[in-house]
C-alpha cells in the first residue's frame, strides 16, 4: 500500500513514511492511494476484539510493518484505557446509542488516534535512528492526547500550540503540567484558524522541516484517520443485528477528520446509512453540507471549544475525493479557497451527509434533556449531536469527551459538578506554557532555541 498527496505533485510513499512526514511536501494530504475494499471481512471480525480488529484493519495499510510489530503498536496503545471494551456502545434506547470515546489516559476520543500514533513513531526513531519533532495545533483535546501518547517515547519533542484562552481551564491543564522538559505548549493571540495557519507555513519551509525532523500531530497525520476508522466498525459490529442496516452516525466534529474516518470506512465497503455532521454555533461544515457552499466566517467562542473552527484540516481529503481524485483540480479549489475563503459546489451531492447546529443554549438545554430523560450525562460537544436527530433509522452518536473535562456547563445545565480523578490531580500542579505570537519566524526560531539547547 502506498499513499500519494491530494495535491498530486510528491512521491508516494510507504505507510511508515507517510506517517513520519505529516504534511506532504507540496502543502497536501496523504491519502492511500486506493481505498481496500474491507466487506470481504466484516464476518471475520465480527468476534474480534477492539485490539484485534484494529490490527486486522491496519495490516491492509501498514504493509512496510511486520505484523507482530502492528499487533505490539495497537496492544500497546489500548491498555491504557479503563474500559475493557474501549469504546463501550451505551444504549439510550432502541434505536439511539452512544459510542463512548473517552476512556483514554486524556478523557477525549483523540486518544484512539494518539496513543497509537505515539507507538507508530517509536518504531521510526527505532528503525532510522532521527529523533521525532512533533509540531501541532489544538482547539482542546489534540494538544493533550498528543503529549501523553508520545511522553513515553524517547527521542520526541513536542511543540503544540492553542488559541489563548480558547480551550478549557482542565484542556489547558493537561497540556500544561505535564513536568515534562520534551513539551513545550505555547498559547498564541487568536483562534485555532491562526494556529493551524502557522503551523502549515512552517511546515512550507522543506529545509527547516528536514533539519529539525519535524512531523505533523493533528488530524492532518493519516494515521490519525485510519486508526479513527476503526470504531465505526467496531460500533457498527455491537449493534444488535436488526439495526445495523440503517445506521447513521451523528458526529461531533470541527475539522472534519472524524467524519471522515467513517466515510472512509463507508467507502471501504462498511454498510452505512449516512452521517449527521453536529457543529456548534461556528457552523461552516453545517453551511456546507446544507447550502453547498464553504464560506469562512469569524470564530466565536462557544460552549464546545474543540470545534471552535472555521477552516476544517481535513476538508482537503474530502475535496480529493468529491472532485474525482484529480489533484490538478484539488490544487486550484484550495488556492481559490486560501485567496478568498470561499467556495461553492454547484452539484453538491447531500445523499451521504446531513448536518446540524447548536448555540451555546441549544447545548445546556440538549444536556438538562439527556440527563433528565435518559439520566445520562454528555460533554457539551456530545450535546450538540442531540440537536435535530434523524426521525429514521438507528442513531450512533459519538461521545467524544468526558464530561469532566467541562464542569462549568455542565453544572449550569444541570447542578452538577462532573469529575475524573485524572483532572483533579492537575489541579495541585503549576502550568508551565509560553506565550507567542502564531508567526512562522516566530515560532521557528522557538523551535530552534529549545531544540538547540537539548542536543
Amino acid at each position: 500500500m502506498r499513499f500519494i498527496s491530494t495535491r498530486g505533485q510528491t512521491d508516494p510513499l510507504s505507510f511508515t513514511e507517510a506517517v513520519a512526514m505529516g504534511l506532504a511536501p507540496d502543502g497536501g494530504l496523504y491519502v492511500p492511494e486506493s481505498l481496500p475494499d474491507i466487506s470481504p471481512y466484516l464476518e471475520k471480525w465480527m468476534d474480534l476484539s477492539y485490539v484485534d480488529l484494529c490490527t486486522e484493519f491496519f495490516k491492509l495499510f501498514a504493509t512496510d510493518l511486520k505484523d507482530e510489530e502492528i499487533h505490539s503498536c495497537v496492544q500497546d496503545a489500548y491498555s491504557r484505557f479503563d474500559h475493557e471494551e474501549i469504546a463501550p456502545l451505551v444504549t439510550l434506547k432502541p434505536g439511539l446509542h452512544v459510542l463512548e470515546l473517552f476512556h483514554g489516559p486524556t478523557l477525549a476520543f483523540k486518544d484512539f488516534a494518539l496513543q497509537l500514533l505515539g507507538n507508530f513513531y517509536g518504531l521510526q526513531i527505532a528503525r532510522t535512528g532521527n529523533p521525532v519533532n512533533v509540531l501541532g495545533a489544538t482547539s482542546g483535546d489534540t494538544g493533550a492526547a498528543a503529549i501523553h501518547g508520545l511522553l513515553r517515547q524517547e527521542n520526541v519533542n513536542l511543540f503544540i500550540l492553542y488559541p489563548d484562552g480558547g480551550v478549557s481551564p482542565l484542556q489547558e491543564r493537561q497540556m500544561t503540567c505535564t513536568g515534562a522538559p520534551n513539551v513545550h505548549s505555547i498559547r498564541v493571540k487568536g483562534s485555532f484558524d491562526d494556529a493551524q495557519a502557522t503551523i502549515k507555513e512552517v511546515f512550507g519551509d522543506l529545509d527547516f522541516r528536514r533539519q529539525f525532523h519535524l512531523s505533523a500531530v493533528n488530524s492532518i497525520n493519516l494515521a490519525r484517520i485510519l486508526a479513527q476508522c476503526v470504531y465505526y466498525i467496531h460500533a457498527w459490529k455491537s449493534l444488535p443485528e436488526a439495526e445495523r442496516g440503517s445506521v447513521t452516525f451523528v458526529v461531533p466534529t470541527g475539522n472534519f477528520g472524524n467524519v471522515l474516518a467513517g466515510w472512509w470506512a463507508q467507502k471501504m465497503g462498511l454498510p452505512v446509512k449516512g452521517f449527521r455532521i453536529a457543529t456548534n454555533q461556528n457552523d461552516i461544515l453545517y453551511r456546507l453540507f446544507t447550502t453547498g457552499s464553504y464560506v469562512t466566517q469569524t470564530v466565536h467562542a462557544s460552549h464546545a471549544p474543540s470545534m471552535d473552527i472555521q477552516i476544517a484540516s481535513n476538508f482537503e481529503r474530502f475535496l480529493y475525493y468529491h472532485e474525482g481524485r484529480d489533484p490538478e483540480r484539488v490544487r486550484a479549489v484550495m488556492k481559490q479557497f486560501m485567496a478568498n475563503g470561499k467556495h461553492h459546489f454547484p452539484n453538491f451531492d447531500r445523499d451521504t451527509f446531513s448536518a446540524s447546529r447548536a448555540n451555546d443554549s441549544d447545548i445546556q438545554n440538549q444536556i438538562e434533556a439527556i440527563y433528565n430523560t435518559f439520566g445520562y450525562t454528555v460533554d457539551p460537544h456530545t450535546a450538540c449531536g442531540f440537536q435535530n436527530l434523524p426521525d429514521e433509522g438507528t442513531c450512533v452518536l459519538l461521545g467524544t469527551a468526558h464530561p469532566a473535562k467541562f464542569p462549568q456547563v455542565i453544572e449550569q445545565a444541570i447542578g452538577q459538578h462532573p469529575t475524573a480523578p485524572s483532572l483533579e490531580a492537575l489541579k495541585v500542579l503549576d502550568p508551565v506554557s509560553y506565550a507567542l505570537e502564531p508567526e512562522a519566524g516566530i515560532i521557528k526560531d522557538f523551535i530552534r532555541k529549545h531544540l538547540d539547547s537539548h542536543a
